[in-house]
């Protein structure tokens, strides 16, 4: 018997009943394919099998009782309890459900079943064939059930920053946070744990912070005051559809947002009017950006040759144009702030490195930056430089100021572009995409680019393996217009937001959170304290948010749209009713794993949630198999694995340089 799952001993010990595989804790519902188990009796002495009540679904849980083998199988659909008579091969249905599943069937191999049937048990009298619930009573605290404060830090999604850089703002566990750069304190703007807020961005005047929630029944977007006055107020009631890519126009009169079904929406605030603007039919679309002036936006669109180009759509005459060539990939765009560049990334640069094994080649490192000029008038700004004399002016006289007029006041500085003053973003469609040039950096794996007063940002990452992690951390890099230098603002990045005006970069590294200068130089990271993030959850709520968001995303994301030909939301109405009786997270998810498992779709699990088991001791990892001397009652090594030890993901401690340790040798202790 070299594998083997449940089974049961026949009465005279002689033979046994059993399924070869094992696979209860996977959620498949009337599976069909190889991992379908099939019973087998075992003769003990000759090893001969039989096969017992076979059908192209599951049959788990063998129970063996007198001259019966008993059985649990969805033949029929839907778990239920059978019996096959060892004398005539004669199979019969015991229990005769439509929708619970019977489950984890044992016996006391005499007379009586007892198996548990969507959270309830049930007992089944072998011979009377009649089932029974069971109602069983557990004391409990309902400690799992008790609203709590819980610390966030650790459970970051999301984050940008204010305008100017005072605040930062954070999504996590489904809360919208604002955070104070040095003074003051933390805000949870939307307190709930019925919805799930995510997607936040700050506006661009600094009052209001738009974000996706669902706290509708469904994603919609909401505006909520910065300082968390008044109830956040829904704006949107677009689609039934999961939404993403929040993003505000720069003048603040409208934000642009996309859906699962990759269509691209802008929402004008002032009477919450929505337009549909692009549609990406291969797959999500959020690779898009506002023009200075609010007037246009920059999106990415897959080709039919499935490279991406940049498309511009504007405002005034709600027009989609196609911006650059269908020959190369094209991707973040990045306007410049004087309206005069759409800048993005592009892969064309085409420099294969041969492999030292075998002869082939990878194209890596090919993504430059380049860009568009958007009018004939626009300067080259990397044309050919010269140094040419400067002839000296004699400046004329200021003329003089009337006796008893004040000094005029000192300039103070711009708290932000009014309306009135922000750039207008006038585009010469006709030859755009002839216009364009390269920006005198070195290709490589580069991604996010943005553009501010003057410079450029970008990451640069290194090249992707297998197996293994690349050497070279993700590193965020400024490139300056005016000298043509490019030079790392922050080394190892996770992710980074840049102010409205351009001045700050709010980065991540790891779990934590800095905000730097967007200057070459860059200057002192102040860090950004999260310590304090708190959600005050309360899990019955959170409990039926999980539920319903599970429900809605498969809606959205299973692979076909006719859901196997369920009816989803009647399964969904079904599975809901169970939430009451939901106690604990582990019994959500196995609420969850039924609900799923009803489309009859492999590969669909549910893990993780919160526990609150207590933290496990950290073990060593020797690489080594022991077993026991049972003579001499000390366990001794039986093998040692080999590894890598040029390399420290894969070595082998056990066979190091240093180390004397060798099969056979008895492990008499541990640390000493």
């Amino acid at each position: 018997m070299p594998t083997a799952g449940a089974g049961d001993f026949a009465p005279d010990g002689k033979k046994l009943i059993y399924s070869p595989l094992f696979r209860d804790f996977r959620t498949w519902k009337r599976y069909e394919g190889g991992w379908a188990q099939d019973l087998f009796v075992m003769d003990l002495e000759t090893l001969n099998l039989k096969p017992i009540a076979p059908s192209k679904r599951t049959e788990r849980d063998p129970m063996w009782i007198g001259d019966k083998i008993y059985f649990v199988s969805d033949r029929t659909g839907t778990l239920n309890l059978f019996s096959t008579d060892l004398a005539t091969d004669e199979t019969k249905q015991l229990t005769h459900s439509t929708e619970a599943d019977v489950r984890w069937a044992s016996s006391d191999n005499r007379r009586w079943i007892i198996y548990e049937s969507l959270g309830e048990l049930a007992v089944f009298d072998t011979t009377t064939s009649e089932e029974k619930k069971i109602s069983i009573q557990v004391p409990d605290d309902g400690l799992a059930r008790r609203p709590s404060r819980v610390p966030v830090d650790k459970f970051i999604e999301e984050f940008d920053l204010s305008p100017r850089g005072e605040r930062a703002l954070f999504v996590a566990r489904g809360d919208v946070f604002t955070a104070p750069i040095e003074k003051g304190v933390p805000r949870n703007l939307t307190h709930s744990s019925r919805s799930h807020d995510r997607g936040a961005a700050w506006s661009p005047e600094g009052a209001r912070i738009a974000y996706i929630s669902d706290a509708s029944g469904e994603d919609q977007v909401w505006l909520v005051d910065q300082e968390g006055a008044g109830k956040p107020e829904p704006q949107t009631n677009v689609v039934e559809s999961m939404l993403f890519a929040l993003r505000w126009s720069p003048d603040g009169q409208r934000l642009a947002f996309s859906d699962k079904l990759g269509k691209l929406h802008v929402l004008t605030i002032a009477d919450k009017t929505t337009v549909e603007v692009a549609d990406e039919r291969r797959g999500l679309l959020t690779d898009f950006a506002w023009s200075p002036c609010g007037g246009h936006l920059a999106i990415r669109l897959s080709n039919s040759n499935e490279l991406s180009s940049l498309w511009i759509w504007s405002v005034a005459d709600n027009q989609l144009r196609r911006t650059t060539s269908e020959l190369f990939d094209a991707f973040s765009p990045a306007w410049d702030p004087k309206g005069e560049y759409l800048f993005f990334l592009s892969r064309r640069q085409f420099a294969p490195q041969i492999s030292s094994v075998e002869w082939n080649f990878a194209g890596n490192r090919g993504t430059g930056i380049f860009g568009v000029a958007l009018r004939k008038d626009v300067k080259n700004l990397f044309a050919p430089e010269s140094d040419e004399v400067q002839i000296a002016v004699k400046p004329e006289p200021a003329p003089a100021r009337p006796e008893g007029d004040k000094k005029p006041e000192e300039a103070k500085p711009d708290a932000g572009l009014k309306p009135a003053e922000r750039v207008v973003t006038k585009i010469e469609f006709e030859g755009l995409a002839d216009r364009v040039i390269r920006v005198p950096v070195e290709a490589d794996n580069l991604g996010q680019l943005s553009a501010v007063k003057g410079h450029l940002l970008y990451t640069v990452s290194g090249a992707r393996f297998y197996g293994r992690d690349s050497s070279q951390k993700t590193r965020l890099q400024i490139f300056d217009l005016a000298k043509r230098e490019a030079a790392t603002l922050v080394d190892d990045v996770a992710g980074h937001a840049v102010s409205a005006d351009g001045s700050k970069v709010l980065v991540r590294s790891g779990a934590v959170f800095s905000l730097v200068d967007v200057k070459p130089k860059g200057g002192e990271k102040k860090p950004v304290s999260t310590k304090e993030l708190a959600v005050d959850r309360v899990p019955v709520e959170e409990f039926a948010e999980v539920f319903d968001e599970v429900w809605r995303r498969y809606r959205d994301f299973f692979y076909v749209r006719n859901m196997h030909g369920y009816d989803w939301k009647a399964i969904g109405d079904r599975y809901r009713k169970l939430l009451p009786h939901v106690a604990h997270r582990s019994d959500l998810n196995y609420v969850l794993g039924e609900m799923i498992s009803e489309l009859n779709a492999g590969h669909c699990y549910i893990e993780g949630g919160d526990f609150e088991l207590p933290e496990r001791p950290r073990v060593g990892l020797p690489g080594a198999r022991f077993e026991l001397d049972q003579a001499v009652g000390r366990y001794r090594i039986a093998a040692i694995l080999r590894g890598e030890n040029e390399e420290e993901k894969y070595r082998s401690p056990l066979t190091e340089v240093g180390i004397d340790v060798a099969v056979g040798d008895y492990v008499l202790a541990i640390d000493g």
